[in-house]
């Protein structure tokens, strides 16, 4: 998703792997809930491995090591800008803490918090730095220690007081929260007027604003955060007016807008383009595209790369005052296109409101939201036309009124984050700003009933924490948010967001209430920039544990359990029938499909409703699924991602990623597989038997790949893992080019007269070995040492030793080209080699009676080496980035730093704090609609957000698509329920299958032609008589465990059975699946 990983199923986002086994490590089991903070004029948290707050980092550098996630989103320069940024940020209640989490998060010089209120028991419905034992302390004293907690390198100070010119002068950033319209229109003056960032949120109740103003001349370097595209050019042509037409190699799209600018590199003929200055396109097709005049330039002739340039574009803000009378709006719900104008007036009326009244309407006083009717009414005949709507709706701002008392954990978890990320483009001048009012509602989250379920006497505040709320909601709807049972799935970077929002919203917290929520992980350092809930002191500590603890800190009247399972097969006695038929439902905090998958599965078969999201880098999306009403996650698939074809990256690679993917096979061909197939030869007796019945010439290359492992290459110590280590650098980078050179020549041509290193075939050339070459070093050094740690060789060489003492010992013959071999130039030449069965059993035996006997060995066990990206001190990255940047420099491909290898090869789903926050935000509007029981589709909203753009997309959830057989209908939540012991025949304890497909056919009028379970087949009609025979006197839970040959488990209570049916006419028809119970 934990929960990065964009939810279109490509993803799928970050910290947890469901479905794969996680990293080897040690869980940390000391209690150090680190140092005590005081507060001073600066707070100083200090914590373990990070700098303390106030201390520069070394010059111009970047903790990557923490915000790694985050800089595949912004980047080193945007984090470097953000990095000089003083940010002043008024108002602590829940909007303001909010903003301030995800700005000290992000990383920024310095936070500022303002405010001058004292903490009120309502405050903790979203407030959740804020504790029962602070009512009545200042709101900015008590917040400041948690805030400086979340992130070592900003320095967070409080100022109490005035905000004057002088104090203001001192920022970057100017926020303004929880303020009055006089000081926003008197602080937005001086801002503007001073090149001061000013930026205005607010909520109210179900109702947010924001409001941006940058100044007039602000810059923003890149507008969208898209990796800029690159091509292949296969011509350049001239129209008759001298325009280049540029087409691109192999139909590939060029992906171009027209506007965008490009260059070139490698362009020959035409060289004046190489490295030339960005010119602008006009985009013909999604192949072609013009370039401007080239008519004075030299003739083209072949080659060259056309690379996107993303140039600086000015964009000019209005001041609040200016804008206010002329208004630009996001619009951030395509169905509520008229909303932003009504909202904005009804908002400038509240402001009067409050001055007049020196206070908000009271929630559900009719009398007050009459008064604001008529506040608006008479404020919006004054405004000038680009302020004033044609009509003022009643309803709207009286469902403003009603609610305006109201702080919302959800909402402002949604203007929070989008503020924060407006707050980050401010001082980056990455992403496009809001333009430059920003309204938000969600009015759906209310009863669909209408107002009669609600009045002032069931929204007037009982003195509770969560009085906040309740005078949106009412009580009741609080006492059953108390009530729910909900599972999540994960404790990552969503997972902790949400336990924070359902903390404050009181979720399961109260009687017969719960949340369960696992997490097998453990806490890496690269959590910390967005898993909110954790601290530095918690590194290699549980997800799930620490989560829990923290939110109960929160909020002590929460009923959690931490579970540290993975959801599978294999945790199903854990998460059985019981436990799925007690939850209310479901969120996902998953970063993987094979998990998400799963879970919707689940959630289907017990008919629990699922909220599903995912985040990639500034986007982010949210999934309803509801029982009988919304088709399920597993619904629809989106397309298999690309891939590589085999022989571009064996031998033909033309970019980065090709090489990156060549270097992670290497890894795994070097470190991993042969680690384990040798411990299979160890271990298994009949290996030879097992492996001469692998297809083509596996059987030949598993036996080599075992007999060097253990025999002919095997080291005895760490100068015989230097010595492979050299041999193979030979053999990659000098031996291989020079053969494919052989083969193919620098000046070889095709059949057809064209040269074959052309268009996306580079020319490579080989590399000869330098020790002073840092790369060929560090190559040599890195595979050395995992070659050592495979072989379980404990003492190791330095450096300076191997630089020094082995590598000047090691011989190295030199390499002369075959004429025998043979390389394949396309895929399906590439799988007609491996496909190759040119072998006889001579040659297996052989090689079988070369090896020595098993037992000569003891218990030798070699280590497979499992890829772990994110450990610094493991060599894994020093191997990947230089075995991909020596084979780039093979065929002159620009290198990768180690950065941006770690992303390619570990494929990292980029990931920043503000998406994840936003969508858990929209996630829990959706659940309160839930839980108010609503019905109707047009009530919930699927989620689609670029924070980068930005973008808000909402659209109702797709219905779950309908079949039918004879006058049924049935979408995928519907299902036979068949009880085989109560509908067994008298004198039996469980139905047969002869007796289960009877009462099929007289119940139902349907004939089973075809049973199963799982890929167990059960029954079928061509199935042979005696077969068949048998198996009808069977019980039916019997038969399944003697074909599937497994035992049904202890907890396991009923049997999913597919079914192939004919109708009454003989017709194949669909049907749903058979929950069939065998055991009460």
């Amino acid at each position: 998703m934990s929960s990065d990983g964009f939810n279109d199923k490509k993803s799928s986002a970050n910290d947890n792997n469901i479905t794969n086994s996680p990293p080897k490590k040690f869980r940390k089991v000391d209690d150090t809930t680190g140092s005590i903070c005081t507060r001073e004029s600066v707070i100083v948290a200090v914590t373990p491995g990070m700098a303390q707050n106030g201390t520069k980092m070394a010059e111009d550098s970047i903790d990557e090591g923490l915000y790694s996630r985050q800089l595949y989103v912004l980047g080193h320069e945007a984090m470097k800008r953000m990095g000089a940024s003083n940010i002043f940020i008024s108002g602590m209640k829940g909007l303001g803490v909010e903003i301030a989490k995800n700005v000290v998060l992000a990383g920024v010089k310095s936070v500022t918090i303002h405010d001058d209120g004292v903490t009120v028991l309502s405050d903790l419905s979203s407030q959740y730095f804020l504790t029962e034992q602070d009512v009545g302390r200042s709101r900015a004293e008590v917040s400041v220690g948690k805030i400086t907690e979340l992130n070592s390198y900003v320095p967070v100070k409080v100022h109490s007081g005035d905000l004057t010119d002088e104090i203001l002068k001192k920022f970057q950033v100017v926020v303004l929260t929880n303020s009055n319209l006089e000081e926003q229109l008197r602080i937005g003056d001086f801002c503007h007027n001073n090149g001061i960032r000013f930026i205005v949120a607010d909520t109210k109740g179900l109702f947010g604003q924001i409001f941006c103003d940058f100044g007039e001349k602000f810059v923003v370097f890149d507008n969208n955060g898209e990796q800029v595209r690159s091509v292949m050019v296969s011509a350049v042509t001239q129209n008759e007016k001298g325009e280049g037409i540029v087409a691109c190699m192999d139909e590939t799209r060029h992906g171009f807008e027209s506007g965008d600018h490009v260059s070139f590199t490698e362009v020959k003929g035409m060289v004046e383009l190489n490295g030339c200055q960005p010119r602008e396109i006009k985009v013909l097709g999604p192949y072609t595209f013009t370039i401007g005049n080239v008519s004075n330039l030299t003739k083209y002739e072949s080659g060259g790369i056309c690379t996107q340039v993303k140039m600086p574009t000015p964009v000019n803000f209005k001041s609040l005052r200016e804008a206010m009378a002329e208004p630009e709006q996001v619009i951030t719900d395509f169905a509520k296109w008229e909303r932003p104008g009504q909202l904005h007036v009804a908002f400038h009326a509240l402001h009067k409101f409050v001055a007049d009244k020196n206070s908000l309407p009271r929630a559900q006083n009719k009398e007050d939201a009459d008064t604001l009717v008529r506040i608006t009414e008479e404020l919006n005949s004054t405004l000038p036309d680009g302020a004033k709507v044609e009509k003022v709706d009643e309803k709207l701002v009286r469902q403003l009124a009603y609610g305006a008392r109201g702080d919302l954990c959800p909402m402002q978890a949604v203007i929070g984050s989008i503020t924060a990320q407006e707050v980050m483009k401010a001082c980056s001048g990455k992403f496009n700003p809001i333009k430059q009012f920003l309204y938000f509602d969600a009015l759906e989250c209310l009863p669909e009933d209408g107002e009669e379920k609600l009045d002032e006497g069931s929204c007037t505040a009982i003195g509770d924490r969560y009085d906040a709320q309740i005078a949106v909601f009412g009580k009741d709807f609080q006492k059953t948010v108390g009530q729910q049972k909900y599972f999540v799935v994960g404790a990552g970077a969503i997972g902790c967001e949400l336990l924070k929002n359902f903390a404050m919203m009181g979720l399961g917290c109260g009687e017969g209430g719960n949340i369960t929520v696992t997490d097998m992980d453990i806490i890496e350092k690269s959590n910390l920039n967005r898993q909110f809930l954790f601290r530095p002191w918690d590194v290699q500590k549980l997800k799930s544990e620490c989560a829990a603890a923290s939110v109960k800190k929160m909020n002590p009247q929460v009923n959690i359990i931490a579970h540290q399972n993975r959801v599978g097969p294999e945790t199903e006695k854990v998460y059985n029938d019981s436990f799925f038929e007690g939850l209310d439902g479901v969120t996902n905090a998953l970063d993987n499909i094979d998990a998400r998958i799963y879970m919707d599965r689940r959630c289907v078969y017990y008919r629990k409703p699922l909220l599903e999201s995912g985040t990639l880098g500034t986007k982010g999306n949210v999934q309803v699924v509801l029982p009988f009403l919304t088709e399920s996650y597993s619904s629809s698939q989106d397309p298999p991602e690309k891939s590589i074809p085999i022989c571009t990256l064996k031998n033909f690679p033309n970019a980065i990623e090709h090489t990156l993917q060549w270097a992670r096979d290497e890894f795994e061909g070097i470190f991993k597989q042969p680690a384990e197939t040798a411990n299979q030869f160890l271990t298994d007796a009949k290996f030879f038997e097992r492996t001469e019945k692998l297809p083509g010439m596996e059987p030949i290359v598993t036996l080599e790949s075992v007999f060097s492992s253990l025999v002919s290459q095997y080291p005895k110590s760490f100068v015989d893992c230097v010595k492979w280590a050299r041999t193979r650098f030979q053999e990659q980078y000098y031996n291989n080019i020079a053969q494919l050179l052989h083969n193919f020549p620098p000046d070889q041509k095709t059949t057809s007269g064209a040269m074959f290193w052309s268009g996306p075939k580079r020319c490579p050339h080989p590399l000869e070995f330098d020790v002073n070459n840092e790369t060929h070093f560090e190559y040599v050094y890195s595979a050395a040492q995992l070659k050592a740690e495979m072989y379980g060789i404990k003492e190791r060489a330095s450096k300076a030793a191997v630089a020094k003492e082995i590598l000047p010992t090691i011989n190295v013959p030199r390499f002369q080209p075959k004429s025998n071999v043979k390389i394949a130039v396309t895929d399906s030449e590439a799988q007609a080699q491996s496909q190759d069965s040119s072998w006889d059993d001579s040659k297996f035996d052989s090689m079988k009676s070369s090896f020595p006997d098993r037992d000569s060995f003891g218990k030798l066990r070699l280590v497979p080496i499992e890829f772990e990206k994110d450990d610094d001190t493991n060599f894994h990255m020093d191997f990947i980035v230089a075995a991909s940047n020596l084979r780039a420099e093979n065929y002159e491909i620009a290198p990768a730093d180690r950065l941006k290898s770690k992303l390619i090869a570990g494929k990292i789903i980029p990931a920043i704090a503000t998406t994840t926050s936003l969508v858990v935000g929209l996630v829990c509007l959706e659940l309160y609609k839930i839980i108010q029981g609503h019905k109707k589709m047009e009530s919930f909203k699927n989620g689609f957000v670029n924070l980068a753009l930005p973008f808000f997309g909402f659209s109702e959830p797709l219905p779950a698509p309908k079949l039918k057989y004879y006058d049924t209908e049935w979408s995928l939540w519907d299902r036979f329920e068949i009880d085989g012991i109560k509908l067994a025949k008298e004198g039996e304890s469980e139905m047969t299958l002869g007796g289960f497909m009877e009462y099929f056919q007289k119940e139902y009028n349907l004939e089973i032609t075809m049973l199963s379970q799982n890929v167990a087949m059960l029954y079928s009609f061509f199935m042979q008589q005696s077969k068949r025979k048998e198996r009808l006197a069977t019980k039916l839970s019997e038969v399944v465990q003697k074909v599937s040959k497994k035992k049904l488990r202890s907890h396991e209570k009923a049997l999913v059975l597919e079914i192939c049916c004919n109708d009454k006419t003989g017709e194949d028809v669909e049907v749903p699946y058979v929950r069939y119970v065998f055991r009460h």
